[in-house]
């Protein structure tokens, strides 16, 4: 018996009908992405391994797919050979769009025009344990400056944030930090070298309450004396400007974190000015996978439903340094294709044209009226409307029904009377409403 055909674990096929969606959502957020000036840019698949390795902290690692280098080259090699494995894998599966990014900055620097601004959407993979919401294969929308300091940076990924979430319709709350609060946080209570415990604990703030958020402090080694100091960080409430200011009462000793707190006025401050009507909130628990970033950090939030967050991101410092350039600034946010489909269709925001990709199909009567209807198709597809006709001369029924599944919202139908008046009727299959008008107004009708 045949074996029935699969996919990888992990890996899914994409319909028409989700394609037509995915499309629309890759094309919302590249057309933003290029009024900001910023350019598409891809790599390949593979990196070579070196370039992949020591990139993602050990677990990282674990999860890169390793590619043979050719299909049967261990098939010379003895045991020995075998179990030395960088000779059979030396190169590998992207694992995100970052780190690519960075090698390719750093390879062509000599030919970029800093600062460099890219967009990328490509698939990246990871050999996780599928479930829910995880795959092996997935896209990431990445959007990043690079070579600049300025804070303007900042400020323009906002406005794209609220232009991509305006477009699609999804009601978001941006939530901010800075990583070098964290560290003037750290720093003032006296325990800069205790700055991943802490930030750690203070990002279940809101899962777990404040009591336990110090239980938790006082087990990672924190005494009672840093914890009371913590206190007033943990409770800070009103608006962002107010934050900024408790804030500085606190960590005013911090170098470092009166910096981060000067890097997030002018932020606010610029956002005020041009009347940004995105909701942007000073989160401290923010800590997002705080490796390589150093300043701003971002994480975008649905209001409407229920899921992890759908865009975020921040500023690096010296991601091009692991490749031999240093002090190579940059930012950037990556929007989550998957998880913003996923609230799109949940709240059934996508627009009707996006369900179908023929926008008008015509019946197949005979030869005389088949001819008429391909007539009136190039007029149509000229015009830019999708249009077809059923290939074969079958019964009326089994063409509507044909119709009604691919959710065709128009059918033209030109039968023997029509053809003798040169009319067609057009059925509109939403609302059952005919109209009759003549070959010269159907594209003028149905554009």
């Amino acid at each position: 018996m045949a074996q029935k055909p699969s996919i990888p674990k992990g890996t899914r096929d994409f319909s028409p009908a989700e394609m037509m969606r995915r499309t629309y959502i890759f094309e919302t957020i590249k057309s933003v992405f290029r009024t900001y000036g910023f350019a598409p840019l891809e790599t390949p698949s593979m990196e070579n391994l070196s370039t992949l390795l020591g990139k993602y902290g050990d677990e990282g690692d674990k999860l890169l797919f390793k590619i043979l280098n050719s299909g049967d080259y261990a098939a010379g090699l003895n045991d020995e050979q075998v179990r030395n494995a960088s000779k059979i894998c030396e190169k590998g599966l992207r694992y995100d769009l970052t780190v690519p990014f960075a090698r390719y900055v750093v390879q062509h620097q000599n030919e970029i025009t800093f600062p460099f601004k890219r967009y990328q959407v490509q698939p990246v993979w990871r050999a996780d344990r599928p479930q829910k919401g995880r795959y092996r294969e997935f896209y990431q929308c990445d959007v990043d400056v690079i070579g600049s300091r300025s804070l303007l940076n900042e400020v323009e990924l906002i406005e794209i944030v609220e232009r991509v979430f305006g477009k699609l319709g999804i009601n978001v709350v941006l939530k901010m930090n800075n990583r070098k609060i964290l560290y003037g946080i750290a720093e003032a209570i006296g325990h800069a070298d205790k700055m991943m415990d802490i930030t750690i604990a203070i990002d279940k703030l809101e899962k777990i309450g404040i009591d336990n958020v110090k239980a938790e402090l006082a087990e990672r080694g924190l005494e009672a004396e840093a914890i009371e100091k913590l206190q007033p960080i943990l409770e800070l409430s009103g608006t962002n400007a107010e934050k900024l200011q408790k804030l500085s009462e606190v960590i005013g000793c911090s170098e470092t974190g009166v910096k981060g707190i000067e890097e997030m006025s002018e932020i606010f401050g610029y956002v005020e000015k041009l009347g940004l009507q995105l909701p942007i909130e000073l989160d401290l628990s923010l800590a997002r996978g705080l490796n390589y970033y150093t300043g701003a950090i971002f994480e975008v939030k649905a209001l409407d439903f229920a899921i992890g967050s759908i865009c975020g991101g921040g500023r690096y410092d010296d991601l091009t340094g692991i490749f031999g350039l240093p002090n190579t600034s940059g930012v950037g946010i990556s929007f989550g294709a998957d998880r913003i489909y996923d609230v799109m269709v949940g709240l059934d925001l996508f627009p009707e044209e996006v369900n179908f990709t023929t926008k008008v199909l015509f019946v197949n009567l005979g030869e005389d009226e088949k001819l008429a209807s391909l007539r009136i198709i190039k007029g149509l597809r000229d015009a830019g409307v999708a249009a077809e006709i059923y290939p074969e001369s079958a019964k009326m029924k089994k063409q509507m029904e044909y119709a009604n599944r691919r959710m065709i919202p128009y059918v033209v139908i030109i039968g023997s009377n029509e053809l003798q008046e040169g009319k067609a009727t057009v059925k509109n299959m939403r609302t059952g409403e005919q109209q009759t008008v003549d070959f010269a107004s159907v594209a003028e009708l149905l554009k």
